[in-house]
């Protein structure tokens, strides 16, 4: 990405990218897609997290898919609009949908975990990215059968492959950043895998 930007010029429209990527990033799909199939509250079953796997728990592959593409497609499309007005606007949208996943305003900022949405968006800010951290964590997974030890690999590797298959160093600071968000999320989670106790995959509430 071209350096030095004008900020004077440039700061208007990232805020605008920052602000409507947290706004697309806030709907609570997962709450959305549980409460219209009926089943409840999702922050009163299993993790009482609002993403795709607590809705994996509920036992219903098919509003657990559905989850996983709407949290995905609201981060997809909030770096790809905002990329209408250059990269540097894509790159803090991403930023703004994955704070608007983990921390919604409606919800009292009690969000996801932003898997889901950080991985759309490694994909929509460059795909090889993308796809080498969806691959991650599908190796992890499948080895492990833990979600948030797949999450957290893959996240973790995010930089590198950015470095590795882009050599862009504001890609390489966001994926840092991302991760990190993904990492505090799963502070709990880090608490149970060291002490062995992190359900796996699958498991109903």
């Amino acid at each position: 990405m071209p350096d030095p930007i004008s900020w004077e010029h440039a700061l208007p429209y990232l805020l605008a990218a920052l602000a409507g990527g947290y706004l697309l990033g806030s709907v609570p799909f997962g709450l959305v897609v549980i409460k219209l199939a009926g089943l409840g509250d999702l922050r009163a079953m299993g993790s009482g997290n609002i993403g795709a796997t607590n809705v994996l728990r509920t036992g219903r592959k098919d509003l657990t898919a559905a989850t996983l593409l709407l949290d995905g497609g609201k981060g997809a499309a909030a770096v790809l609009l905002a990329g209408l007005y250059g990269p540097d606007a894509a790159l803090m949208a991403a930023l703004g949908s994955v704070l608007g996943h983990n921390y919604p305003v409606w919800l009292k900022f009690r969000g996801g975990k932003g898997v889901a949405t950080t991985f759309a968006v490694f994909l929509a800010l460059a795909w090889p990215v993308g796809l080498a951290a969806c691959a991650t964590w599908l190796l992890v997974a499948a080895t492990l059968r833990i979600s948030s030890a797949a999450s957290l690999a893959s996240t973790a590797l995010a930089p590198l492959y950015a470095w590795l298959f882009r050599g862009d160093l504001q890609l390489v600071e966001m994926c840092a950043i991302l991760g990190v968000l993904v990492w505090i999320r799963h502070w709990q989670n880090i608490g149970r895998l060291i002490r062995g106790r992190e359900p796996k995959i699958g498991r109903k509430a």
